[in-house]
């Protein structure tokens, strides 16, 4: 193996995605650094790698990342794994790669599944233009719906319904793919606006996901006012989170707008 440090990516789920290349780097290089040894162990033992191997992760990084390396710096070469997928995307490795840049010594990468772009791809919206936020936070959401391409997040199931909700408050004019155990046996994709989707049945498992762009249409007044009377028989909830979501307007405005059209019947 030549010297250095190789980024190498592992199975997100089908253990038939490995590749050849990187079940070869494993059982060839000096090291292998694990974002978890025993998780990584189990893939180990399936595919007859028994290279050494040393815990790097997130709580760790700052002690185990220099004495990487130092090793690869004295001729040693080093892998790079996470539990799965490319390490480095929401996963550790981000660090050791950045220190090995300072550090000039090369940098190679072996590419293997990512669960952000196969969700992407399974949802159907444009891909031409993406953005990856990461595991989802209410608190930047705001910001993120400005954004008009499309967003990718991940999110767990323990979460995802809140998530669901949030979104549907948030940006309920925009689409959303729920796409859950990608390559597994499992796997499956949802698709719908937030507010549709609040009543599915909770999701389980590894969750992305995918947010459509925003509408490029704008409703004006009058097309909104044909929803509110096409919709105003039901309560005012329901009938506030139907304009919301057809008209993509907030369900503060929507409430709005009923409760306007009412004063003007009185």
């Amino acid at each position: 193996m030549q010297t250095g440090l190789y980024i190498v990516g592992t199975p997100i789920g089908n253990l038939s995605d490995f590749s050849p290349r990187a079940i070869e780097v494993l059982k060839n290089v000096d090291l292998i650094a694990a974002e978890d040894t025993r998780v990584f162990g189990k893939l180990a033992t399936h595919f007859d790698i028994k290279t050494k191997r040393v815990a790097c992760h997130e709580h760790n990084e700052r002690e185990v990342v220099p004495q990487l390396i130092e090793k690869i710096q004295s001729g040693q070469s080093v892998a790079c794994v996470s539990d799965a997928g490319m390490p480095g995307v929401s996963d550790p490795g981000f660090r050791l790669v950045r220190a090995a840049r300072a550090a000039g010594v090369s940098v190679f990468v072996v590419p293997g599944p990512v669960a952000a772009i196969s969700a992407l791809v399974l949802s159907g919206f444009p891909t031409d233009r993406f953005t990856f936020c990461g595991f989802f936070d209410e608190k930047k959401l705001r910001d993120d719906n400005k954004i008009s391409h499309t967003l990718i997040y991940y999110e767990s199931p323990n979460r995802i319904m809140n998530t669901i909700a949030i979104m549907a408050r948030v940006m309920p004019e925009r689409q959303i793919a729920i796409v859950r155990e990608i390559t597994k046996i499992h796997e499956e994709t949802i698709i719908g606006y937030p507010a549709e989707l609040m009543s599915i049945t909770p999701p389980r498992g590894e969750i992305v996901i995918v947010v459509a762009p925003r509408p490029e249409h704008k409703m004006s007044d009058e097309e909104i006012s044909d929803i509110v009377n096409d919709i105003a028989a039901t309560s005012m909830k329901s009938a506030a989170a139907d304009l919301a979501l057809r008209a993509g307007i907030s369900k503060k405005e929507a409430y709005k707008r009923l409760l306007n059209k009412d004063d003007k019947n009185d």
